[in-house]
């Protein structure tokens, strides 16, 4: 395995591997590798020929005043462990190969699935987003990509972004990874001191009450939203963002579930803002129409 740095050598590398013939996937990261990123490396390696994973941490989904500069980076470690998980290049370009001089397009979706959730608190996020993973997605021209279910957010800009252009790519998104004792494994959780870390595991409870309640019958989404927030607010730590349940595909608000919703949050615990997420579906026979 090696480590790849400009376009020109990726190039060279694709076409000395007979890409004509061979499948590509793409894990494409921000780095400091977690096993969620590896389960990624694994699902992508079991099914396709040839696996590339890139880190690049994208300057431009990061408004002023966020973690960019102190965004944990180790480029060592994290070779190591793609290598181990299955991967056959790391792809870690530079941000003047990404945007190089004068550089002035940017990919943009718009509407409901951008104007909810964490686009409410980081109107630039996703726009950050869906212009680097474009240029990511020209730059290696993989059969398949593949990300984790835990940006549940950005999973589903990213697929419309692949439907509304014609991208000749498949999307995969792939569960969330929990630590043992549940909480979702994030890059971000190296942030947090030893007491936030452990009142942190409130997200994962309190979204397991949510979905309990609906699968007990409870359909208003104003009585599920309250008891996660009582469940979240038992943690002395906790500083609210957001509870939301939507519609699971459009991310549209909803007062009575009906199908399957995404029951979201975000949450910080000092300076360390985490998010979660569940799918959920009402049991059968508990549907109202």
């Amino acid at each position: 395995m090696s480590i790849i740095q400009t376009v020109q050598a990726l190039n060279i590398w694709l076409d000395n591997h007979e890409r004509s013939r061979k499948s590509l996937g793409f894990v494409p990261t921000m780095g400091y590798l977690h096993e969620g990123h590896l389960s990624l490396i694994r699902e992508a390696k079991a099914n396709n020929d040839l696996v590339i994973v890139s880190i690049f941490v994208n300057p431009t989904q990061f408004a002023p005043g966020e973690d960019f500069d102190k965004y944990p980076r180790n480029l060592e470690r994290d070779y190591e462990l793609s290598r181990a998980a299955g991967a056959d290049v790391v792809f870690h370009p530079e941000v003047d190969e990404v945007y190089p001089d004068g550089a002035a397009t940017q990919v943009e979706v718009t509407g409901a699935l951008t104007q909810t959730l964490c686009g409410l608190s980081r109107p630039t996020h996703f726009k950050g987003v869906t212009t680097v993973v474009n240029i990511l997605l020209n730059m290696v021209r993989p059969n398949q990509v593949y990300f984790g279910q835990k940006d549940a957010q950005q999973a589903l800009i990213i697929k419309k972004m692949i439907r509304d252009l014609y991208m000749q790519v498949k999307l995969n998104i792939c569960p969330i990874v929990r630590e043992a004792d549940g909480l979702a494994m994030s890059s971000r959780n190296v942030y947090l001191n030893p007491e936030e870390r452990r009142q942190a595991l409130i997200l994962y409870r309190s979204i397991q009450k949510g979905e309990e309640l609906v699968h007990q019958g409870v359909t208003d989404v104003r009585e599920v939203i309250q008891a996660v927030q009582e469940e979240i607010t038992k943690a002395p730590l906790a500083v609210i963002d957001y509870i939301e349940i939507l519609e699971a595909k459009t991310l549209e608000s909803i007062d009575t579930i009906n199908d399957e919703v995404l029951l979201a949050v975000a949450v910080k615990f000092g300076k360390t803002r985490l998010i979660d997420n569940k799918l959920i579906k009402p049991q059968e026979g508990q549907l109202c129409f």
